[in-house]
């Protein structure tokens, strides 16, 4: 080896490129690729398996039990670190890589980074067709993990060694940059993971990657400066892109001095505090009664970090005001262009802090603000009742689950979730009180994601409880890296709802005209009808089985118990509480749009289209 180049394989010298590349943001350095999740078979234990062996001291490995679930816990390590570090998935070829596409779809439709790793066929071809390589008959140069393009953000096959280089750092500029993060995918030949190559001495240097925040065009400043200074009744709807650019603080300077409320969707929950006298709660189809009516009205919305899902706009029927204008303070200009609006491409703590500064001294009027403010109250009284009603020694519903939890936790304690009914209650009904104690996701809303997700909060932010809420259907979709905690020593806790059957999808059906079919787990009888037992499945015992201790939760108050109890504990608990499964959090405040059957001979159906035609004419093109 010459005193420039250094004799690697192709596997060691990426764990070592990983373990030299580092995000700098407000002065403060942190590890881009932190760790490395992986479960090994051929395509990738005698590559980047051994490589991690060989260079253990520098990148640290966490074994996972399901290639999805890796993915999903890189995805919560990073979201917790606000898109600074991230973590490198690897995985064999075949089914551990196909596995990987619906943790990528999720880290890029939130825009999260993460590195995934998979082995793919020889480079060479020589021993085709390989065990699990899917012959293609005229592209010889496809393979399964070409299913991984679609859901990257950047896609590469590495034929040769010398290849990874401008590879790894086109995939370390998109992984830092905040307006194109998302998943990526190197896919390394099982042949090139092990072939040696003399790489240079630079390909090692310590490289920091600079997290830019942008500023506002002043042109753009100065229209944005007018549209919220003529608006009579302005609307703040805060997203995820608040938290990821820390912009919490400058979001409330602004609000405090303009008196701008603020609703916020489900990633941008906890922008300001639940008590914040201008937060308003959620927003849209899962929305607060105060929030939405305020929508209705608003003359000007101003999305800050959002990307305007179906969900906030309730299929695009929410915002009804003949003159509602929309202003968008993002990163990227493909969101700050959506619903025709005047657009502010920047960082959102740098844009807020630059629109406080060019609005010194305008405010909204007293009126308006004093409205708003009336019925926050309204709604926490909603809010209260929801959590506090019923008797302790009644079998508790899903709110009074919540309420509890509320109860129980602390101000930096993280809730996860991501699927079922929870998602809309959580949205309505949760007190933030922290920018990081909110966690759900719902770009991708992946049944499964809770429980692997809590495990990379909890890497990266140790001692802070964690709470996956989980529903029996979720459960289901994904319990092993329970088993991971386990192995890790995370104490992990899971509330896990039990109410026999896929709770949120039934009224769904039921609104729809599908009558819930096929959404209750009950015996089918011998004529294929389905009984009212429900199956004598015990996942209390399951979780139990996997090496989590479970406390079972008959009556609230026995919740109540349960919860303090598995705060305090620092072992991986499981809290198992079954429900009353009757919907007791208040209704949907907006529609979404979910077709309806336009012909059909059932009552149900034919009910369920006239609903759906009233609701469909009042979608607007904001143009």
């Amino acid at each position: 080896m010459s005193a420039r180049t250094r004799r690697l394989t192709t596997a060691q010298a990426l764990v070592r490129f990983l373990s030299a590349q580092y995000t700098e943001r407000d002065g403060v350095r942190r590890r881009l690729i932190a760790g490395t999740w992986g479960i090994f078979g051929h395509g990738n234990v005698a590559g980047v398996g051994q490589a991690l062996v060989e260079h253990a001291d520098v990148m640290p490995f966490h074994q996972g039990r399901n290639e999805q679930s890796m993915v999903h816990a890189a995805v919560g390590y990073a979201r917790q670190l606000n898109r600074l570090s991230a973590q490198a998935v690897t995985t064999s070829i075949g089914p551990g890589a196909t596995n990987l596409v619906t943790g990528a779809a999720l880290a890029t439709i939130n825009r999260l980074p993460v590195l995934l790793l998979p082995g793919d066929y020889f480079a060479s071809h020589a021993p085709d067709p390989l065990l699990q390589q899917l012959e293609h008959p005229v592209e010889a140069d496809v393979s399964v993990n070409d299913t991984l393009r679609p859901v990257s953000r950047y896609f590469d096959r590495i034929h040769r060694p010398e290849a990874l280089i401008p590879s790894a750092l086109q995939a370390m500029r998109v992984l830092a940059d905040p307006a194109e993060t998302g998943a990526v995918t190197l896919a390394l030949p099982q042949d090139v993971q092990a072939e040696a190559y003399d790489w240079p001495e630079e390909f090692f240097a310590e490289r920091v990657w600079t997290v830019r925040r942008p500023a506002p065009d002043p042109v753009e400043l100065t229209a944005a400066v007018e549209a919220i200074r003529s608006a009579e009744r302005p609307l703040i709807v805060a997203g995820g892109g608040v938290h990821h650019s820390e912009a919490e603080e400058a979001l409330k300077a602004f609000v405090d001095a303009t008196g701008i409320p603020v609703a916020s969707t489900q990633a941008g929950k906890g922008s300001l505090r639940h008590d914040h006298p201008a937060d308003l709660g959620g927003i849209g189809h899962t929305g607060t009664a105060v929030s939405d009516d305020l929508a209705r009205t608003a003359d000007l919305v101003i999305g800050v970090g959002t990307r305007y899902t179906d969900f906030t706009t309730a299929s695009g029927t929410l915002f009804q005001n003949p003159d509602v204008r929309f202003l968008n303070l993002n990163i990227t200009g493909f969101d700050a262009h959506k619903l025709a609006a005047r657009t502010l491409v920047c960082d959102a703590r740098t844009g807020l802090e630059t629109l406080a500064e060019a609005l010194a001294g305008h405010r909204v009027g007293a009126a308006y603000e004093a409205g708003y403010r009336a019925g926050k109250e309204r709604w926490d009284e909603v809010v209260e009742a929801a959590f506090r009603a019923g008797d302790d020694s009644a079998v508790p519903t899903q709110t009074q689950v919540l309420g509890a939890l509320d109860a129980a936790v602390g101000d930096d304690d993280v809730v996860i979730n991501a699927a079922g009914s929870l998602p809309g209650d959580l949205h309505k009904l949760w007190r933030s009180r922290s920018p990081r104690q909110y966690h759900l996701e719902y770009g991708y809303s992946c049944m499964g994601y809770e429980i692997p997700a809590g495990i990379g909060v909890q890497q990266a932010a140790p001692g802070t409880p964690v709470w996956a809420l989980v529903g029996d259907g979720t459960y289901l979709m994904m319990p092993t890296e329970i088993v991971t905690a386990v192995q890790e020593g995370l104490p992990l806790n899971v509330v896990l709802i039990q109410n026999h059957g896929y709770a949120s999808i039934g009224g769904l059906s039921e609104e729809t005209g599908g009558e819930r079919f096929g959404t209750a787990y009950r015996f089918r009888a011998a004529d294929g009808t389905f009984t009212g037992a429900p199956l004598p499945v015990d996942l209390a015992a399951n979780a139990a089985s996997l090496g989590m201790d479970v406390l079972r939760a008959k009556t609230v108050r026995d919740l109540r118990e349960a919860l303090a109890a598995a705060r305090a504990s620092d072992r991986p608990t499981c809290v198992y509480v079954e429900t009353d499964p009757a919907p007791t959090a208040p209704p949907a405040e907006a529609w979404w749009d979910v077709p309806v059957a336009e012909t059909a001979s059932r009552e149900a159906a034919v009910a369920a289209r006239e609903r759906y035609d009233r609701q469909v004419a009042g979608r607007r093109r904001h143009l």
